[in-house]
């Protein structure tokens, strides 16, 4: 996966085409931080692994469901 792809302000969708959040930045080289501002972030950042991303166009696809990823992405400090 060429994480270079992945800019600022990117949607992320989740398998079932739902939005799961709103690209930030890469934080190291295989995570991707979520901005805290949008609204299933409820405040909060959260890291999902660059391991969940099917694929990169317009928008960051995962391979895990809005549900599945929410469960699961880590909270970040």
């Amino acid at each position: 996966m060429d994480s270079a792809k992945i800019k600022e302000h990117m949607e992320v969708l989740g398998s079932d085409g739902q939005h799961v959040g709103t690209v930030d930045h890469m934080e190291g080289k295989d995570k991707i931080k979520l901005t805290k501002n949008d609204p299933v972030a409820q405040g909060q950042h959260h890291l999902i692994p660059l391991t969940w991303v099917s694929r990169i166009d317009t928008h960051v696809h995962l391979s895990k469901t809005k549900s599945e990823a929410i469960q699961t992405w880590e909270q970040a400090a």
